[in-house]
């Protein structure tokens, strides 16, 4: 079994993100199962998906502190450490675009489909719930999504009146910014997976954002350079701009690859044909070895954790191979220069004379 080096200011991993691992047979069932198994291939955290009944109940984590002593003690028992929860799905139905209604009906609980003022009220509760819960459970991040009401119109065809974007990020923050201030009252950064589909899916979009709740302390980025790769993005220079907002890390792989009849939209192909593709770790173009020098560099202490998804490779042996890529990444910080053998005794007398000015 590994163990995750823990040096301050040093990213901690490997984790692992459970959404796209759970399934209907053991050990992928339960949370326990699944803990056990993310273990044995030597992941040392999980990222938990808050509304999947197989892992947890969010409201009773949000109120009950035994429930969620119990819930860590469980992941402990199993080896492993919950990194953050994660509301994807719930920020998702935050805001959606009634153009996009029925595809995301699916996201929300079966009373609530086809009524989707209901469905947004549910939402929202669900991202004060898991506020209290990360609380209780002595998480410090979150992620999640924005969610869209303007993903719609992000390409200026038709041209847009005058106004639209600005009310439609005015509408995102009367409904987010309540959330964030119950981030703030638990003490816990929410942080907005950069996403094409939603309304925040680039440091432009985020920026917008910011500005409008006002620079809110808890308005984190959870920062996945696939979709940045995706989207042709400077995804090495986004970590220089960003980096004091940067919360949360998903080690996803990607690949670009544009040819004569598609490029960045991808001609309605599926994932398998489109010229952006999702890879396993270590199988796409991202260098991630520049990605963990400078997370570390500027002193990120997150969790790196693996979200897998592919359109080639098996689920398993993605996950397999995974852990060893992020251990290998990892930087255990220098606790001296490089070159203090060569250091020399220093004084201001010493230094002035060295300058000639003695």
């Amino acid at each position: 079994m590994h163990d995750t080096i823990s040096i301050d200011s040093q990213i901690q991993g490997p984790g692992l993100f459970l959404a796209q691992f759970l399934g209907d047979q053991p050990p992928f069932d339960t949370l326990d199962g699944i803990a056990a198994w993310a273990r044995e291939l030597g992941y040392t955290g999980i990222q938990i998906p808050s509304g999947d009944p197989r892992c947890m109940d969010l409201a009773l984590a949000a109120e009950s502190q035994e429930y969620c002593d119990e819930l860590n003690a469980r992941c402990e028992a199993s080896g492993v450490r919950i990194t953050e929860l994660s509301t994807h799905i719930q920020g998702q139905l935050v805001a959606v675009h009634p153009a996009c209604n029925e595809l995301f009906d699916g996201f929300a609980p079966a009373h609530l489909r086809g009524r989707p003022e209901a469905r947004t009220e549910w939402a929202i509760e669900q991202l004060h719930l898991a506020a209290r819960a990360s609380r209780r459970l002595g998480l410090t991040a979150h992620g999640t999504f924005s969610g869209a009401l303007l993903w719609p119109f992000f390409y200026p065809w038709p041209q847009r009146p005058a106004g639209l974007v600005e009310e439609g990020f005015a509408e995102l923050v009367r409904r987010w910014r309540p959330i964030l201030d119950s981030f703030e009252a638990a003490g816990v950064d929410l942080c907005f997976e950069i996403h094409p589909g939603e309304d925040l899916h680039d440091g432009a979009s985020f920026e917008r954002f910011l500005e409008a709740v006002d620079g809110h302390p808890r308005a984190k980025i959870l920062y996945d350079p696939s979709h940045l790769l995706l989207q042709q993005m400077d995804y090495l220079g986004f970590i220089d701009r960003y980096r004091e907002r940067i919360g949360m890390f998903h080690v996803k792989d990607a690949e670009f690859t544009p040819n004569a009849s598609a490029g960045v939209y991808g001609g309605y192909q599926s994932w398998i044909d489109r010229p952006g593709r999702f890879r396993s770790l270590g199988d796409g173009q991202i260098d991630f070895g520049a990605i963990f020098s400078k997370l570390t560099q500027y002193g990120f202490d997150g969790w790196a954790v693996l979200e897998w998804e592919c359109c080639l490779k098996d689920s398993a042996q993605g996950a397999r191979e995974g852990v060893d890529y992020i251990r290998r990444h990892l930087i255990q910080r220098a606790g001296r220069a490089f070159d203090d053998f060569a250091g020399v005794e220093a004084s201001a007398h010493r230094n002035r004379r060295i300058l000639g000015l003695d």
